[in-house]
C-alpha cells in the first residue's frame, strides 16, 4: 500500500510546482483506490473460503472452526488496515514533513 502512495505523491513532486496539502490528501485517495481492488478481490476469495468452514456442522468441524474464526477475523481487519488507517497515517506524517520543510523527490528510477 505504501507504495502506492509513494508513487502519488512522487508524481506530483516531480511535476515541479511546489507541493500543498490538498497534493498530499489527492495522492492518498489516488494510492488508495489504486490498491481497493486487489486488496478486495483477495479478502473475498478468502473470506469466500472460509465462511462455509465455520457453517459446516459435519465431520471434522469442530476441528477446523477454531482455525478458521481467527483467519476471517485477521482478513477483516488488515483489509480495514490497509485501506484506511495506512493512508490516514500516510497523511499525517508526509503533511509533518510538509511543514517541516522536510518532503523532498525520491530517487528518480
Amino acid at each position: 500500500m505504501v507504495v502506492y502512495l509513494h508513487e502519488s505523491l512522487e508524481k506530483r513532486v516531480a511535476s515541479g510546482r511546489p507541493l500543498t496539502k490538498a497534493d498530499i490528501h489527492e495522492a492518498a485517495i489516488e494510492g488508495a483506490v489504486h490498491r481497493l481492488r486487489p486488496k478486495l478481490m483477495t479478502v473475498c476469495a478468502v473470506l469466500a473460503s472460509l465462511i462455509p468452514i465455520l457453517w459446516a456442522s459435519g465431520i471434522g468441524s469442530d476441528v477446523m472452526k477454531p482455525i478458521a474464526a481467527p483467519m476471517v477475523g485477521g482478513m477483516i481487519t488488515s483489509t480495514i488496515h490497509v485501506l484506511i488507517l495506512v493512508p490516514v497515517f500516510f497523511v499525517l506524517m508526509k503533511e509533518r514533513s510538509l511543514r517541516r520543510g522536510t518532503l523532498q523527490p525520491g530517487p528518480v528510477e
